[in-house]
């Protein structure tokens, strides 16, 4: 029972780290200064989510941690760039 939750539990620091790794690189990449670690993760969760049903539908699976960070980060891209023409 416990290796349960302690699997959940890295699970979700992995994913958090991911989101903030993700988020960051994805605003660097968009020629932006990180937005702080709370808009960071919330773009990397969301550009992970997005990023995921983009390779998703093109029939790509990236595997691992660098994986996940590539599919967050062209997803975050995505959300970004997005946001970026709406606010304009």
């Amino acid at each position: 029972m416990i290796n349960i939750h302690l699997n959940a539990l890295e699970s979700m620091i992995w994913t958090i780290i991911i989101g903030i790794v993700s988020g960051m690189l994805a605003s660097r990449i968009m020629g932006h200064k990180g937005q702080g670690c709370l808009v960071d993760l919330l773009i990397g969760l969301v550009g992970g989510f997005v990023g995921g049903n983009v390779l998703g539908w093109l029939g790509v699976e990236w595997q691992g941690v660098i994986g996940q960070i590539g599919t967050a980060i062209l997803g975050a891209v995505i959300v970004l760039w997005l946001w970026y023409k709406i606010v304009k």
